[in-house]
C-alpha cells in the first residue's frame, strides 16, 4: 500500500510539472519576443493551444502586445516583467502572453481599438485580459509595477469569486462594441463623396495647429494618410489656408527633431508640440509613407527642398534598412546598446569639441543651437534652428565656406556615429515591404532615378520568391523562418505597391500578379461579416468590420477598394465593380461622425465619384 501511494504522489508529482508552464520565448526568430525569452513570466505564444489551455484551467489570459523599437515596453519589461513576485502571479493564476505587434497585426489592432473604446486611448505595450473563450475584459497601457500587482490581485479574486459575472461583462461588452453588418447596394448617393471631403476639411481644421503644424497641441504624430488625403486635396483646388498648412506641416517635419540630420530618416513621433524631442525608434512604415509624402508634395507644390528630404529618406532606408536579400527590415531601436533612450543620436558637447575644428563647432551650434543646457539626458538632439545661409551671415562667414565646413563637419559626426550601436529588428515583413515598394516605385517615375528604380524591383522580386508561398502571402520572414500568415494589410499594401510599380515597369506578368493578389484578398479577408483583419481569428471581439479607419498606417480596406475599382475598369470586370462599390457604400454614420478618421476611404469615394 505505501509502495501505492509513492508510485501515485511521483505520478501527480510529474503531471504537475508536466503542466507547469515554461518561458517558450527563448531564441525565438521575432527579435521582440526573443527579448522576453529570460523573462521569469512564462510567456507562451497567441495560438490555439494557449487558448485551449486557458479554457482547460479556466483561467484569464493575460496579452502583453508591443514590438523591438518600442521604448515604453523595454521599461515595462525592466520594472515589471523581469519582477520575481509579479512573475509568479502571473504564472500561477493567468496564461500570460507575449505577442510582436508587427507580426499578429490583426490581433493587435483589435485590441487596440478596445482598449481605445473602453479606456479613451492606447498605445504600446498594449495590456489586456481576455477570458478563455475570447472576449476582451479590461485593457491598459504601460502601468508602474505596484499598480500592476494591485490589478492583478484584484483581476485574481474576482475571477476566482465573480468568474460567471465577469465573464458575461466582457460577452456584453464585445456585442455593444461590435459594429453591425450593413447591408449595401452599389448605386452610391450622388454628390457625397464631395461632401465628405467638405466635412473631412472641416473637422480636421479643428484639429490643425496652425502655429507648428501637424495636428493637436499634445504629442505630434506624422499622421500620413490624413495628410495625403489633404495633398490630394489641395491639388485638385488649391486653397490658400490648406497651401500654408501643409508647407508649415511638411517644414516643421523635415527641419526640427522628428527628422535625422545626420543620418536621414524619421523618427516615430515627437513628445511635444513643436515637434522638437521625438521618440527615437524609427520604424519602416514611418520612413516608406513620409518618402511617399514628400515624393507626392515635391511635385505638387514643384518644391526642391521637399525632393531632397525625399531623397534623403529614400537614401537613408537604402543604406540602413535594406537588407542583403533586398528587402527591408523593420525598425531600428529607440534605446541604444548601453540601455539609453536616443543615446545612439544624441551629442555631449565635449564629443564635439574633439572631432570638429573651430568653424566647424561655431556653425552647427548656430544651425542646431547646441549652446546652453543639454535636451535630454544622453545629450543634444539635432534640431534645425536657422539655415546655413543665416548662420554663415552670422559668423560673417562666405556662403561657400559655410556649406564646405557644414558638410565637412556632418561627415565627421556620422563617421563617430557610425561606431556606436543602435539594435535592430530585422524581420522583413510583408506590408511594410509593400510601403516601401511603393515608396522607391514612385520615386523612380518622378525622379527618373535607377538606384530608386532597382530599389523597387529589388523588393518586388524578393516579396514575389521568399513572402508568396503557395500563391498566400506570409506575414513576414527572420532568417529562413516564416513568422504568420498574411493578413488583410499585407495584401492590400502589396498590391498596391504593385500598381504603383507597374507605373514605372508596366510588366505584364506583374500585372497578372497584382490581379491574383487583389482577388485573394477579397476571398479571404471579405463576406457578409464585412472586412476581417486576418483569416483564422481566437478573438472573438471585432470579427467583422463594416469599415476600416485610417491608423499610422491607411485603411487596407479602402486601399483594396480604389485598386479594385481602378482594375475592373481597365478590365471591364463588372463583378469586381460591385463588390468593391458595395464595400464602399457603408459606413456612413461613421464617416459623418468621424470623417478624420476614415480619410482614406472619404478620399476613395471622392475621387471615385469625380471620375464618374
Amino acid at each position: 500500500m505505501k509502495t501505492l501511494l509513492t508510485v501515485l504522489t511521483l505520478i501527480l508529482s510529474f503531471s504537475v510539472q508536466a503542466k507547469t508552464l515554461q518561458n517558450v520565448l527563448k531564441q525565438h526568430a521575432s527579435p521582440y519576443l526573443a527579448m522576453h525569452g529570460n523573462d521569469p513570466v512564462a510567456w507562451q505564444e497567441w495560438n490555439k493551444e494557449t487558448v485551449n489551455r486557458a479554457k482547460k484551467e479556466g483561467k484569464l489570459i493575460y496579452v502583453s502586445s508591443g514590438y523591438f523599437s518600442c521604448h515604453w515596453c523595454h521599461v515595462m519589461q525592466r520594472e515589471t516583467y523581469q519582477n520575481k513576485h509579479i512573475a509568479k502571479i502571473l504564472n500561477t493564476y493567468f496564461i500570460p502572453v507575449k505577442v510582436d505587434r508587427e507580426i499578429n497585426s490583426a490581433l493587435d489592432s483589435r485590441l487596440i481599438d478596445f482598449v481605445e473604446r473602453t479606456q479613451g486611448q492606447a498605445g504600446w505595450p498594449l495590456n489586456v485580459f481576455i477570458t478563455p473563450d475570447g472576449y476582451p475584459l479590461v485593457g491598459m497601457t504601460y502601468v508602474p509595477t505596484k499598480n500592476f500587482k494591485e490589478i492583478l490581485n484584484t483581476l485574481k479574486v474576482k475571477w476566482k469569486e465573480e468568474k460567471s459575472l465577469l465573464e458575461n461583462i466582457a460577452k456584453q461588452a464585445t456585442n455593444e462594441l461590435s459594429t453591425a453588418v450593413i447591408e449595401s447596394s452599389d448605386k452610391i448617393q450622388a454628390g457625397l463623396g464631395k461632401e465628405y471631403i467638405q466635412r473631412f476639411l472641416s473637422y480636421a481644421n479643428t484639429m490643425t495647429d496652425t502655429m507648428s503644424g501637424g495636428f493637436g497641441q499634445q504629442n505630434k504624430f506624422p499622421l500620413v494618410p490624413q495628410l495625403m488625403v489633404m495633398l490630394n486635396t489641395y491639388e485638385n483646388k488649391p486653397e490658400k489656408e490648406l497651401k500654408q498648412f501643409l508647407l508649415l506641416t511638411l517644414n516643421k517635419m523635415a527641419t526640427q527633431g522628428l527628422n535625422d540630420h545626420l543620418g536621414g530618416g524619421f523618427f516615430r513621433y515627437a513628445v511635444d508640440p513643436l515637434w522638437q524631442i521625438p521618440h527615437f525608434e524609427k520604424m519602416l512604415y514611418d520612413n516608406a509613407l513620409l518618402a511617399s509624402l514628400y515624393v507626392d508634395a515635391a511635385r505638387i507644390f514643384n518644391n526642391e527642398k521637399f525632393r531632397q528630404v525625399a531623397k534623403n529618406t529614400l537614401n537613408f532606408m537604402l543604406d540602413v534598412f535594406r537588407s542583403q536579400q533586398g528587402a527591408y527590415i523593420a525598425s531600428l531601436s529607440a534605446i541604444d546598446n548601453k540601455g539609453v533612450e536616443g543615446g545612439y543620436y544624441l551629442w555631449q558637447y565635449n564629443e564635439l569639441e574633439a572631432i570638429l575644428n573651430k568653424d566647424e563647432l561655431k556653425l552647427v551650434e548656430l544651425i542646431w543651437q547646441l549652446e546652453g543646457p543639454i535636451d535630454l539626458e544622453g545629450g543634444h538632439h539635432l534640431v534645425e534652428i536657422m539655415s546655413v545661409v543665416d548662420a554663415a551671415e552670422m559668423l560673417k562667414m562666405s556662403s561657400a565656406n559655410a556649406k564646405k565646413y557644414f558638410t565637412s563637419a556632418k561627415k565627421k559626426m556620422l563617421n563617430v556615429r557610425n561606431k556606436r550601436n543602435v539594435p535592430r529588428d530585422d524581420k522583413l515583413l510583408a506590408a511594410w515591404n509593400g510601403l516601401a515598394l511603393s515608396a522607391y516605385a514612385k520615386a523612380a517615375k518622378q525622379f527618373n532615378n535607377e538606384r530608386y528604380a532597382k530599389a523597387a524591383k529589388d523588393i518586388k522580386n524578393y516579396i514575389y520568391h521568399s513572402l508568396w508561398i503557395n500563391k498566400k502571402l506570409v506575414r513576414a520572414v527572420k532568417g529562413n523562418k516564416v513568422l504568420g500568415e498574411g493578413g488583410l494589410e499585407d495584401y492590400a499594401y502589396v498590391a498596391q505597391a504593385l500598381s504603383d510599380w507597374l507605373e514605372y515597369s508596366n510588366n505584364e506578368q506583374d500585372e497578372n500578379w497584382l490581379n491574383v493578389l487583389v482577388e485573394q484578398a477579397w476571398k479571404r479577408f471579405y463576406g457578409k461579416q464585412g472586412w476581417l483583419l486576418a483569416e483564422n481569428s481566437l478573438l472573438k471581439y471585432g470579427e467583422g468590420e463594416v469599415i476600416i479607419a485610417d491608423g499610422v498606417l491607411p485603411s487596407p480596406s479602402a486601399l483594396l477598394i480604389n485598386l479594385s475599382l481602378k482594375i475592373s475598369e481597365k478590365n471591364s470586370n463588372v463583378r469586381l465593380k460591385k463588390k468593391a462599390l458595395k464595400a464602399l457604400n457603408v459606413g456612413h454614420i461613421e464617416v459623418v461622425s468621424q470623417p478624420f478618421t476614415y480619410a482614406s476611404h472619404v478620399l476613395v469615394l471622392f475621387e471615385y465619384q469625380k471620375n464618374h
